[in-house]
């Protein structure tokens, strides 16, 4: 049976059991600064609260990228309440996503679920070459003439999407329905976020910028 890992830093986690659902088994465990206290196999989550006892959430989020163990963890900083600033700081931090505490059983496992469900649903086996990039869903792996794109889920996906649309304009909004993500809604400043992100991982693995701003319309993946 695989395994899910999902780790909060709030109270919660001490009082949740494990979960199973179609042949996968959810676990939590509390999140403490040092990172996790335990071997993580499989997927990892984790929701990070804005305000922690031991340190801010956004300095926890910044180890658990630093961190070898959970640097490819699907992160979600947890607000206090519904504050662009905030939402842009979490994630600069290195977020992927974002909702409003408190939280409860219910609204992790909702999150999980629906996450993992729209993952599924783009996610195959297929290999995708466009030029110098070439995206190996097996295997989760993205390279530009051969060297490695180092990526985190959200930007992986990103990539992807623009490798399905290239040399076509796409807004905002198209980048956030094309990767799933009108629920909840994600601000429009949230994909300038990702592309920037997307950019560096290229240019660090040779590729340049073929991501091209379009002012007032959005963005372009350009690719011969």
């Amino acid at each position: 049976m695989d395994v899910v890992n999902i780790f909060l830093t709030c109270d919660l986690a001490d009082s949740l059991e494990d979960f199973v659902h179609d042949q996968r088994r959810f676990t939590f465990d509390r999140l403490g600064p040092a990172g996790p206290e335990r071997l993580v196999e499989g997927p990892m989550w984790a929701f990070v609260d804005w305000v922690m006892d031991d340190l801010a959430g956004l300095e926890m989020c910044r180890r658990l990228r630093a961190d070898p163990r959970t640097a490819e963890a699907h992160v979600t900083m947890v607000l206090e309440e519904d504050d662009a600033e905030d939402r842009r700081r979490a994630l600069k931090a290195g977020a992927d996503d974002y909702m409003v505490g408190p939280l409860d059983r219910t609204a992790v496992l909702d999150r999980v679920l629906a996450l993992q469900t729209r993952n599924a649903e783009r996610h195959s086996a297929r290999r995708y070459e466009v030029g110098p990039l070439a995206i190996d869903m097996a295997a989760l792996q993205a390279r530009w003439d051969g060297e490695p794109i180092v990526l985190r889920p959200n930007e992986f996906r990103l990539l992807r999407f623009f490798a399905e649309n290239p040399n076509r304009v796409l807004s905002r909004e198209d980048l956030i329905n094309g990767l799933g993500k009108r629920e909840p809604p994600i601000d429009e400043r949230t994909v300038d976020v990702w592309v920037g992100r997307l950019r560096r991982a290229i240019k660090a693995a040779g590729g340049g910028n073929p991501l091209r701003t379009v002012r007032s319309m959005g963005y372009v993946f350009d690719l011969a």
